[in-house]
C-alpha cells in the first residue's frame, strides 16, 4: 500500500481533531495517544492548542479537571461512549469549570446504535441522524451546569497509526486475540439453554459474548472508514475461526453498502488468525534489529508498540540507575523527523547487520553536515563506536535539536546491542533449530525431555540459563510448530515431569514477574503455594495442547513444519508465507482454507452458480490492493517477509500489513 493511503487516512482524521482543540484542555485515552504518537506526534497537537499553558491529560477516572481559567475541553477516545467511559466523562466534567466540551470517538454512530440494542431495521430508518450523540450532548451540558453551554459529540476514524508504508498499527485492538478450543467450553457455559458448540468451526457471531461482538463491530467500523478513504470496494476473506467472523461482519456491515456502490477501486482484505501459527510470534529466526529492540527494551508506558530509550547518555548526568528516570525517555516513533523516519524504515526492511551499518552511516552523515570532529572507522560496527559518534552531538543544543530523532534510534540500537538478552538471541535460535531436528526424528515426549534439564530454580541459574518466562516461550514454540500429535503414556509422563519442574521453579522465584503474576494469580511469591502453582501450570498445558491443535480444522494449512531429508535440514515454514503464496499461485486454484465472505445476494448467487457454470468465484488475488490483517499481530520479520514476497509473486500489488507489538505475546497466549 502506498504511503499516502495509510498516512493520509491517519493525518486527515487527526486534522479534524486538531481543528477543535484551540485553547482547550485535551484528554486522550491510551489508544488515541498512540495513534497520535505514530501519526503526527504530540508536538502537532501542542501547536494546534496554541496556548503556552497547554494541558494534555490522560483520560482516566482520576484525571485532573479544568480550572476556572480553562473553559474548554476536548476528549479524544478510541472506544464506545457507553458505561464506564461515560461515567468517567461525567466525573471529570462535574469537577471542572468547562463551558465548551467536545467529545471525539473513533467508533461511528451506527455501532453506538448496536451497543444500545437498536434493531437493524430501526437503525436503517435513523440513517443520517445521530440520536445517541445528541443525547450525550444534552448530558454534557447538564454536567457542565448550564444547558446553554456548548457541547459537541462527533465520530472521527482514529483507527490507525502508520509505522511504515507497509505497516499500520491498530492500538485500540491490541488485546483482540483469536479463540482456542478451550474457549468453546466458555461459550457453551454462557449459553446453557442453546445448542452446544462442538468445536471452533461451529462458532459464529451469534455464539460470541456481547462484549467480544461489540469489539469486533468497533474494529469493522474503523476498517470500513479506511476502505471509504481509499475509495475501494473490498472483498473479504478469512483464514481461521475468529477471522471468519470479523470478515463476515465487514462484508455485511450495513453502513458500508452505499459507499461500496460508488467506490471506483477494489481491494482484497484477508484476515488471518494468529493462533494458527504462534511459532512465528515467539521464534528467534527473524534476523531483524527492530525485532530485537522491541523484545529487549522496556515498553513505553501506555503504549503497545513502542519502547523507552534511555537518553541519559546525551546529558551531563552520570549513567547511574537513580538517574534513569530524571530524563524523559526517547522512543522509536519519529513522525515529524523525515531523516529519522527514513532510518526507521530502513531498519524495518533490512537484516540485523545491514541495519546496524545503516545507523552508523546516518550518524556519520549527520555529524559531517554539522562539521563535528568525527573520526571515521570502517569494519565491524560496535556499540562503543556508535556511542562515540552519538557523544559528538552531546554538548551542542542546536545540533541535538536538529538530529534528536536520529539520536534516539541510535541510542536504541546501542542499548539493544549491549543488552544481555540480545546475547541470548543466538542461544534461542540454536535451541529452536535443534528442536526442529528433534521433532522430525523423535516423539513429543523425547523433545520435552530435552527441555527438562533447562528448567532450573533461580538460585541455580546463570545468565546463560533460561528464566521461567523464556521457558514458556520455548514451550509455545514446541507445541505450535509440532501441531497435532498422538497422546500416549510416554507423552503424559513427559508432560508430568515438565509440569512438576515448572511449578517448583515458579514457587522458588524470589520475585514474580508480571507474567508469572498473571499466570498464577498471585501478586507475590510469598502467597504462591505449590498447589496454586501446579494448578496454574496445568491450565497452561491445556492452552499448549490447544495451540498444538489450532490447525486441526485446516485442510491445506495443516502444518508449518517441513521435515528434513538427505539434502536439507528440517525447517519452519510460516503460515503467513503459505497463505500469501497460495493467494498469488499462478494457477489460481480455488482456495481451500482461505474462505470468501459474501456481502449479499449477488455474491451468494455467484458462488452458487460457480458450482454448475463457468463463473469465477471471488479470489484474493483479483485486486491490485491486498490488506492483510493478522488478528493477534505480526512480528517485524513477518511483515518484512510479506513485503518482500508479494512483489516477487505478483509485481504491482500493494500490501498493507496490520502490526501490533508482540512484546506481550506470552501474556496473551497463555491467559486467553
Amino acid at each position: 500500500m502506498s504511503t499516502p493511503g495509510v498516512l493520509s487516512f491517519t493525518q486527515q482524521a487527526w486534522e479534524q481533531v486538531l481543528a477543535k482543540v484551540k485553547r482547550a484542555v485535551v484528554y486522550l485515552d491510551a489508544a488515541c495517544a498512540e495513534s497520535l504518537h505514530w501519526g503526527c506526534g504530540s508536538s502537532r497537537l501542542l501547536e494546534a492548542v496554541g496556548n503556552s499553558a497547554c494541558y494534555l491529560r490522560e483520560f482516566e477516572p482520576a484525571a485532573v479537571g479544568g480550572g476556572a481559567e480553562q473553559p474548554k475541553a476536548v476528549f479524544v477516545l478510541s472506544c464506545l461512549l457507553k458505561g464506564r467511559t461515560v461515567e468517567t466523562l461525567r466525573d471529570i466534567i462535574c469537577r471542572s469549570h468547562f463551558q465548551y466540551c467536545v467529545v471525539v470517538t473513533a467508533v461511528n454512530h451506527a455501532v453506538h446504535l448496536t451497543a444500545n440494542h437498536v434493531p437493524p431495521p430501526a437503525a436503517a430508518e435513523l440513517e443520517g441522524q445521530q440520536p445517541v450523540f445528541e443525547q450525550l450532548e444534552e448530558k454534557l451540558c447538564e454536567w457542565m451546569g448550564n444547558m446553554n453551554y456548548t457541547a459537541e459529540v462527533l465520530h472521527v476514524p482514529l483507527l490507525l497509526a502508520s509505522a511504515a508504508p507497509h505497516l499500520a498499527l491498530t492500538p485500540a485492538f491490541a488485546s483482540l486475540f483469536p479463540l482456542l478450543p478451550q474457549d468453546v467450553h466458555i461459550l457453551n457455559r454462557a449459553r446453557p439453554d442453546k445448542r452446544r458448540l462442538g468445536n471452533l468451526a461451529e462458532v459464529d457471531a451469534t455464539t460470541l459474548t456481547p462484549e467480544l461482538l461489540l469489539t469486533i463491530r468497533c474494529l469493522v467500523s474503523g476498517l470500513s472508514s479506511l476502505c471509504e478513504h481509499l475509495g475501494v470496494r473490498e472483498e473479504c476473506f478469512a483464514v481461521g475461526s475468529l477471522s471468519r467472523i470479523i470478515a463476515a461482519d465487514l462484508a455485511n456491515f450495513a453502513p458500508a453498502k452505499n459507499r461500496r456502490k460508488t467506490a471506483t477501486g477494489r481491494a482484497s482484505v484477508v484476515f488471518v488468525d494468529r493462533t494458527l501459527d504462534l511459532t512465528g510470534a515467539v521464534g528467534h529466526h527473524g534476523d531483524n534489529l527492530v525485532e530485537k529492540i522491541l523484545s529487549v527494551l522496556p515498553q513505553l508506558p501506555g503504549h503497545t508498540n513502542d519502547v523507552m530509550v534511555n537518553m541519559v547518555e546525551l546529558t551531563a548526568l552520570q549513567a547511574e540507575e537513580e538517574n534513569q528516570n530524571m530524563v524523559a525517555p526517547g522512543c522509536l516513533a519519529q513522525s515529524n523527523d523525515p531523516a529519522a523516519r527514513a532510518l526507521w524504515e530502513a531498519l524495518l526492511n533490512t537484516k540485523h547487520k545491514e541495519a546496524v551499518m545503516e545507523v552508523r552511516r546516518h550518524l556519520v552523515e549527520a555529524a559531517s553536515r554539522e562539521n563535528l570532529p568525527i573520526k571515521m572507522s570502517m569494519g565491524r560496527v560496535t556499540p562503543g563506536q556508535l556511542t562515540s559518534y552519538i557523544h559528538l552531538f552531546k554538548n551542542n543544543l542546536k545540533v541535538l535539536g536538529n538530529h534528536c530523532g536520529l539520536l534516539q534510534l541510535g541510542l536504541a540500537t546501542v542499548q539493544t546491542l549491549k543488552h544481555p538478552q540480545t546475547a541470548k538471541w543466538d542461544n534461542f535460535l540454536a535451541f529452536e533449530r535443534l528442536l526442529l531436528q528433534s521433532i522430525g526424528e523423535s516423539t513429543m515426549s523425547v523433545v520435552l525431555n530435552q527441555l527438562l534439564p533447562m528448567i532450573k530454580p533461580s538460585n541455580q541459574r546463570t545468565n546463560d540459563d533460561y528464566s521461567p518466562e523464556e521457558l514458556l516461550v520455548l514451550l509455545i514454540y514446541i507445541y505450535s510448530v509440532s501441531g497435532e500429535f498422538s497422546v500416549d503414556k510416554d507423552l503424559g509422563e513427559g508432560e508430568e515431569k515438565v509440569k512438576k519442574a515448572l511449578a517448583q521453579v515458579f514457587c522458588e522465584e524470589s520475585e514474580l514477574s508480571p507474567l508469572l503474576q498473571k499466570i498464577t494469580g498471585c501478586d507475590s511469591s510469598i502467597n504462591l503455594t505449590f498447589h496454586k502453582s501446579r494448578s496454574a501450570v496445568d491450565e497452561l498445558f491445556t492452552s499448549l495442547r490447544d495451540i498444538a491443535g489450532a490447525r486441526n480444522l485446516m485442510k491445506q494449512f495443516k502444518s508449518v513444519y517441513v521435515p528434513g531429508n538427505h539434502t536439507h535440514q528440517a525447517s519452519y515454514k510460516p503460515l503467513l508465507k503459505q497463505v500469501v503464496e497460495e493467494i498469488f499461485n499462478p494457477e489460481r486454484p480455488d482456495p481451500v482454507d482461505i474462505e470468501h465472505m459474501s456481502s449479499g445476494l449477488t455474491d451468494l448467487l455467484k458462488t452458487g452458480f460457480s458450482m454448475f457454470m463457468k463463473v469465477s468465484r471471488p479470489h484474493p488475488s483479483d485486486h491490485p490492493l491486498l490488506i492483510l490483517f493478522v488478528v493477534g499481530g505480526v512480528t517485524v520479520s513477518e511483515a518484512k517477509m510479506i513485503k518482500d514476497l508479494v512483489p516477487s509473486l505478483k509485481p504491482g500489488t500493494q500490501q498493507w500489513v496490520r502490526l501490533i507489538n508482540d512484546g506481550e505475546k506470552a501474556v496473551r497466549i497463555l491467559n486467553l
